[in-house]
């Protein structure tokens, strides 16, 4: 059995310092891991990411994340990247991080993902260059969490993204932005991969709990979904092809203050 901690959408600005870091600072009593769903900044700014490497810096526990679109804003991605990774937080854009823990090897692929709708109202990869462009980025993002998936060979594969694999954690979110807000293509690479669990964010109203078409738990760990600093799960190697009945929550996080923008 294995404690993940995951949080997303914390939308951390310049003006955040010390926001979430007391509600982290003693993790390693609750969870082995902590997975971070992306939106971790307001605007994508060098200065916003510093305070999230700050904040996530030096945990008693890995920090493996992926960034989300808010992340993406400034177009300075490769910065934002840099300052993570030399406070130590891993940061996964398609590729892999394994580790064992409780005698158990974890693998966790990661990767934004990107829009596009769910199946019987998608977009496709047809007609004009914007459309096809727009589509074909996401089939990308859905290609490589597939190899990257497939690339683990460990006990527990977990998938960690931003966009929603699935509409069933989309909650309260109005059927009319679902095309923004995931892709049915990123639940197929996960099935396809038969993998044991998937973390995402974005979808601020959405659910919880879902699960994709092939059965695997999904997880929507956006801050304003939890009203929590995170939430931790408890995963255990799968003795049946049942994969729902070896997850749960356990623990309740600390509530903290945090600001939805």
């Amino acid at each position: 059995m294995i404690r993940i901690a995951a949080v997303g959408d914390i939308h951390l600005g310049e003006d955040s310092g010390m926001q979430l870091r007391p509600a982290f600072q003693d993790i390693e009593k609750y969870a082995d891991i902590l997975l971070l769903a992306g939106d971790l900044t307001r605007t994508g700014t060098v200065a916003e990411a510093t305070v999230v490497a700050s904040e996530f810096g030096g945990l008693a526990v890995p920090v493996i994340a992926v960034l989300g679109n808010h992340d993406y804003h400034a177009n300075q991605v490769p910065e934002i990247t840099e300052i993570l990774r030399n406070r130590g937080i891993i940061v996964l854009d398609g590729n892999v991080f394994r580790i064992d823990i409780a005698g158990l090897s974890v693998g966790i692929a990661g990767i934004k993902g990107f829009g596009g709708g769910f199946a019987g109202r998608c977009g496709s990869n047809f007609g004009e260059a914007e459309m096809k462009a727009f589509i074909g980025y996401t089939q990308s993002n859905a290609d490589q969490l597939a190899r990257a998936l497939r690339d683990l060979d460990t006990d527990l594969r977990i998938a960690l993204l931003h966009y929603a694999p699935t509409p069933e954690t989309l909650g309260c979110e109005p059927p009319e932005i679902y095309p923004f807000l995931g892709s049915y293509l990123l639940g197929e690479a996960i099935d396809a991969a038969d993998a044991d669990l998937a973390v995402h964010g974005h979808a601020h109203a959405g659910a919880e709990r879902g699960s994709t078409p092939g059965g695997t738990p999904v997880r929507n760990v956006a801050q304003p979904v939890l009203h929590s600093a995170y939430a931790v799960y408890a995963l255990a190697e799968r003795a049946s092809p049942s994969r729902e009945g070896t997850l749960a929550r356990t623990v309740p996080a600390q509530t903290v203050s945090w600001t939805r923008i």
